[in-house]
C-alpha cells in the first residue's frame, strides 16, 4: 500500500459495483464477458458469493472496480443489505425480450436507495439486444424511464459483446469524476479514497451527462 502515500501520481482507487435486476436477465454473462471475455449460453444460476476485480487508468492512476454479482439471491428476494454495503456504482440490468423484467426496475431502484450509504452512479441496462426479432421493451422505453430516473442507459449483448465494456467502463469514470469533484477540494477526503472508503456527492453537472443514451440496435 505503499503508492497510497505518494502525491505523485499512482494512487489505487477501488470502487465496489453492484449488478442487480430480475433472475435469468444475463447479470453474470455481463460480468464474464467484461471480466474474461466469456459466454457460456447454458450458465446456471449464480451460487455464492461471486465479483471481479477489473483494473483500468484514469489520469494515470489506477482504478479498480470489484464488480458483484447477485449470486442468485434475486431468485428468492432476498438480495442483502451487506451485497450493497460500500457501492458506489449499479447497473440495473432488463431482458429486453421480457417485459416483467423491465417492470422490475422500479423495485431494484427502490431496494438500492433503501440499502446503499452513499450516492451511486447508476445505468440503466437493456440486455440482450441481439434478440431484436423477438423485442418486448422499446429503445424509447428503456430512454423514457432512465431519463425518469435520472440513470446512464445503454443496451448491451452479453453474447455479441455489443457494448458491454463501454457500459462498464461509463460507469467506472463516473465515479471516479464525482470523486475527483471532491478529491480537488479535500486533502483528507484522497486519504480516505486510498484505504477504499468512498461517498460521492451528486452535482448539477450530473444532469447534463445523463442524457448520453446507447443503442445497439438502429431506429
Amino acid at each position: 500500500m505503499s503508492d497510497s502515500d505518494d502525491d505523485s501520481g499512482g494512487e489505487e482507487y477501488l470502487f465496489k459495483i453492484v449488478i442487480i435486476g430480475d433472475s435469468a436477465v444475463g447479470k453474470s454473462n455481463l460480468l464474464s464477458r467484461y471480466a474474461r471475455n466469456e459466454f457460456n449460453p447454458h450458465s446456471k444460476a449464480t451460487i455464492g458469493v461471486e465479483f471481479q476485480t477489473q483494473s483500468m487508468g484514469i489520469d494515470g492512476k489506477e482504478v479498480k472496480a470489484q464488480i458483484w454479482d447477485t449470486a442468485g439471491q434475486e431468485r428468492f428476494r432476498a438480495v442483502t443489505s451487506a451485497y450493497y454495503r460500500g457501492a458506489v456504482g449499479a447497473l440495473i440490468v432488463y431482458d429486453i425480450s421480457r417485459r416483467t423484467t423491465f417492470d422490475s426496475v422500479g423495485r431494484w431502484l427502490d431496494e438500492l436507495k433503501m440499502h446503499s450509504d452513499t450516492t451511486v452512479a447508476r445505468m440503466l441496462v437493456g440486455n440482450k439486444c441481439d434478440l431484436e426479432t423477438i423485442r418486448d421493451v422499446s429503445v424509447e422505453e428503456g430512454k423514457a424511464l432512465a431519463e425518469e430516473h435520472d440513470l446512464f442507459f445503454m443496451e448491451t449483448s452479453a453474447l455479441d459483446s455489443t457494448n458491454v465494456k463501454k457500459a462498464f467502463e461509463l460507469v467506472i469514470r463516473e465515479i471516479y469524476n464525482n470523486v475527483s469533484r471532491k478529491v480537488l477540494n479535500s486533502d483528507t477526503y484522497k486519504a480516505e479514497l486510498t484505504v477504499n472508503r468512498v461517498s460521492l456527492t451528486k452535482t448539477e453537472t450530473d444532469a447534463s451527462k445523463k442524457t448520453q443514451n446507447f443503442s445497439c440496435c438502429s431506429r
